[in-house]
């Protein structure tokens, strides 16, 4: 083969549409005629490297973020593994969240050598069309999700895995609600559907939530729900409050954090700290996981002003129906 044939080769090989991050397959190199002695011939020259048996890179240089995830399905196998779980949102454009491994799965009866910096899941089933394509192979963001969050270190983090992905309108929280009835894995099979029912059904789920009770097994008197109040703004909901302490709780469901709600509630937030009233705020998948660091704070906050008696808030308060 003459230079000027291989430097075509070569020439094509970096245009391909799949060469993300410079990095290609031994198969898909063989698709445009660059055979395995090329490979080698371009290697001991310094112009390319080897990740593995089947991933090629272009140049010498590290590998991306892309290039890794492509590394991962193809050292594991074409055909056989997808990109799942954080890795899958990542390729679908999750930001914020950082893991050291590329996570794919495969279906239980395969059979696969292990690679390095490759987690490698095994299922019973796969979810028909769960398996997304052109590119590389992943699942759907919202199945990806929970399996995330199966596979997740802690619970604190299974539940950002599954919040990140709404927040960032990688799927809807009805999606996610699917996703968590339609694959049931061996852990978290209680807190998982719990976490996605409230992500998805937010102010719906947040009335569902007996706040009363909680106060109730703390030895708290039960505090009003849905209290309004009139300020320079217009009217003010109150989530919770013990109007006769000065004491309010706000229980933000997953939606707070989208858009304009973050502004709203400072907002609100801001214009009962100038009154005589504490407010104390949580979030409601917080609330799940750390209910008895949360109630530990009401607890506080409630003898707290219980031995004031602080005077009630210069707002007029009227319980809503």
């Amino acid at each position: 083969m003459t230079p000027r044939t291989t430097g075509w080769r070569r020439s094509a090989a970096a245009q391909l549409p799949d060469a993300v991050d410079g990095v290609l397959s031994r198969d898909l190199l063989a698709g445009i005629g660059i055979d395995d002695r090329m490979i080698r011939r371009e290697v001991s020259a310094g112009r390319w490297r080897l990740h593995g048996r089947q991933t090629v890179a272009l140049h010498t240089g590290p590998l991306g973020p892309g290039g890794w995830r492509r590394r991962a399905v193809w050292e594991v196998g074409v055909g056989i593994a997808a990109l799942d779980g954080v890795s899958a949102l990542q390729a679908a454009g999750l930001t914020g969240f950082e893991d050291a491994m590329v996570h794919v799965s495969v279906k239980h009866t395969a059979a696969v050598q292990p690679v390095v910096g490759v987690r490698v899941h095994k299922l019973a089933r796969r979810v028909e069309d769960e398996v997304m394509t052109p590119g590389v192979p992943r699942t759907r963001p919202a199945l990806a999700a929970v399996r995330a969050a199966r596979w997740a270190t802690s619970d604190r983090q299974a539940a950002l895995l599954l919040v990140m992905p709404v927040q960032q309108r990688l799927c809807t929280g009805a999606q996610l609600l699917e996703a968590a009835h339609t694959t049931r894995g061996r852990t978290r099979r209680r807190l998982i559907p719990m976490l996605a029912r409230d992500i998805a059904l937010g102010a719906e789920s947040l009335g569902e939530l007996d706040f009363a009770r909680l106060c109730r097994n703390r030895g708290l008197p039960e505090p009003s729900r849905q209290v309004l109040r009139h300020g320079v703004r217009g009217r003010v909901y109150l989530d919770v409050a013990w109007e006769d302490i000065g004491l309010a709780v706000e229980i933000d469901g997953a939606g707070h954090q989208m858009g304009l709600s973050v502004t709203d509630d400072h907002l609100r937030q801001n214009e009962l700290a100038l009154t005589d009233h504490t407010v104390l705020r949580m979030n409601l998948v917080g609330l799940r996981l750390e209910e008895r660091r949360f109630m530990d704070q009401v607890v506080t906050a409630h003898a707290r002003l219980s031995v004031g008696h602080l005077p009630r808030s210069r707002y007029s308060a009227t319980r809503s129906r």
